[in-house]
């Protein structure tokens, strides 16, 4: 035998390689210590998995594994298949149709209902908070002003809300969508009971339309104007007549000498 490759080794362990063919390996091996010693690993771990294994392979096939009955399997898997592709037809088909039909119903909502719901969200996530309640405190409302306006690319002041009993905790920026005036900066205004309003705040909408809506989301009342330079929502679970002055005191602050602005409405 000329060449001894390691197919032909491998049929030597396995004891599958032709009689005539084993005189040449063994002088193979004779010659080649190194093969020799990996062919006695191959053998010993050809052992090994005989005595874990030549158990289970002497076991019964079990029925559900059994030819015949996968294959019976398969055909009712694939019957069942059918039907519900067909199924899915039928109702892709009707809910096309429906939703065509319906599309009016379905439409998007308008960036006002958006920009509320976004407040509102923001609202309630953050003023359960103690230690982490704002990015920026209050006591350095200057950098907090400055540093939001750079964000939001707009004039944004600090509403004093003193006079209705509020007090600035300090503020954060928040993640926007463009079409929706990009990022928003939240602020948040505390009473001496502890009761805490939100303002947020984000750059002009695209139309730059002047809006003005009033929403109560849960208990929780919203504010909502927009002009050509921001939008403002004011957040809070005061009474409304309450939330009605802080909104306005916001909003006469934020818009102070902005002729764009609209009048402000209760």
């Amino acid at each position: 035998m000329s060449l001894i490759t390691r197919d032909t080794l491998m049929a030597f362990v396995d004891g599958q390689l032709d009689p005539a063919q084993i005189p040449a390996v063994q002088a193979y091996l004779a010659a080649n210590p190194d093969a020799a010693a990996e062919l006695a690993l191959m053998q010993r771990q050809t052992q090994a998995l005989q005595s874990l294994f030549d158990p289970v392979a002497a076991e019964p096939v079990p029925a559900r594994l059994r030819a015949r009955r996968i294959a019976a399997e398969q055909i009712q898997h694939r019957s069942r298949t059918w039907r519900w592709a067909a199924a899915a037809v039928v109702l892709l088909a009707l809910g096309l149709g429906a939703g065509w039909f319906a599309r009016p119903v379905f439409d998007a909502p308008s960036a006002s209902a958006t920009l509320i719901a976004d407040a509102v969200n923001a609202h309630t996530v953050f003023v359960a908070e103690n230690r982490h309640a704002v990015e920026v405190g209050g006591d350095d409302s200057a950098h907090l002003s400055s540093w939001l306006s750079n964000r939001l690319d707009t004039n944004l002041g600090m509403p004093d809300l003193s006079a209705q009993g509020f007090v600035l905790v300090g503020g954060r920026l928040l993640p926007g969508e463009p079409e929706l005036g990009g990022r928003a900066a939240q602020l948040m205004y505390e009473n001496t009971s502890q009761q805490r309003i939100t303002v947020y705040v984000t750059a002009a909408l695209p139309d730059r339309q002047q809006v003005t809506q009033l929403a109560s989301v849960d208990n929780t009342e919203a504010f909502y104007w927009a002009n050509a330079r921001i939008t403002c929502t004011v957040v809070g679970t005061l009474p409304v007549d309450q939330m009605q002055a802080v909104s306005q005191a916001v909003y006469v602050q934020l818009t102070e000498g902005d002729i764009s602005a609209a009048r402000y409405r209760s």
